[in-house]
């Protein structure tokens, strides 16, 4: 079997002048995550090195892009899944941790839990030797502008909201056949303080299990979480529908109901792999032998060899 990577950079409605960065930035995550695959790094590694890359790109919301709460203030989430054993672990409303995909790992290595959240996600950051770094680190002047121009909006309309971008995220199949998933978020411009989306919540925001698949899903958190985006996915895999199948049908599941947009990356136990969205754009990317596809917009798909420079 080889290998395969999909990363998402957020759903929503990405401004013109950015979409540059955010299609620049997700095809570099993905080959670094990639390579991770073709030195025989493991699917949870993988998604991990993605994600890490992917936070610490001031582009995107999550890591040292977030959005700010209503204070001002970025609280973050981030949750990982080892499909092989069904571990996983996931923050919430953690601040001052520059990668908090890689203290989701921590949770899920350390300790028998599986969320650990706001001040007592810190402390167990700091037991655990992660650096402590400023809040303003983490605090972008476009960021900024975004949480001041909500204020004066004073609206909460989706594609507004994800026009900042969205949760970013990974999924990954090794050359073992092991699944594993990683996303992590910045959240909503001007989400109350202590508001947790989707993406620390298992079923939700990721799942992977080895004998289906895994995915990260990326949107309008409160939708994501009343149809348990994920999981609806990886259930209609179950029941026979290929990888675009079951995303499509999940995602139209959600904006019918809870009237949610958004989009996910979705690989299977094959290695079959899609990148789906309902919302205006997603940034994408994948990768599997020697060929990388990416995209923005709905139906768009380039490629390139692995060998070329982004």
């Amino acid at each position: 079997m080889l290998p395969v990577l999909v990363v998402h950079g957020g759903a929503g409605r990405i401004p013109k002048e950015r979409e540059g960065l955010s299609s620049e930035g997700v095809r570099s995550a993905t080959r670094a995550g990639y390579t991770v695959l073709r030195g025989g790094g493991s699917a949870m590694d993988a998604v991990v090195e993605v994600v890490t890359v992917l936070e610490n790109n001031p582009a995107f919301n999550a890591g040292c892009g977030s959005v700010l709460n209503a204070k001002g203030e970025v609280e973050m989430d981030a949750i990982v899944m080892d499909g092989r054993t069904l571990a996983s672990g996931a923050v919430s409303a953690v601040r001052n941790v520059a990668n908090p995909v890689q203290l989701a790992r921590l949770v899920m290595d350390k300790t028998s839990h599986l969320c650990l959240t706001a001040g007592g996600a810190g402390r167990f950051a700091r037991s655990m030797g992660v650096p402590e770094v400023p809040g303003e680190s983490l605090i972008t002047d476009y960021a900024r502008m975004c949480w001041k121009k909500n204020l004066v909006l004073d609206t909460n309309h989706v594609e507004f909201q994800m026009g900042k971008m969205g949760t970013v995220g990974a999924v990954a199949v090794d050359a073992e056949g092991n699944t594993a998933c990683a996303t992590s978020t910045g959240g909503m411009v001007n989400k109350m303080e202590g508001r947790v989306g989707d993406t620390a919540c298992i079923g939700c925001g990721g799942y992977a299990d080895n004998k289906v698949g895994a995915v990260s899903c990326t949107g309008h958190g409160e939708a994501i979480m009343k149809v348990t985006l994920a999981r609806l996915i990886l259930f209609h895999i179950e029941q026979g529908r290929s990888v675009e199948e079951a995303s499509d049908l999940a995602l139209a599941s959600m904006k019918e109901r809870p009237h949610g947009l958004g989009g996910v990356v979705t690989v299977d136990s094959q290695g079959r792999w899609a990148a789906r969205f309902s919302s205006q754009q997603m940034s994408w990317a994948a990768a599997q032998g020697n060929t990388l596809h990416y995209g923005l917009y709905a139906g768009e798909s380039f490629t390139q060899s692995l060998d070329k420079t982004v």
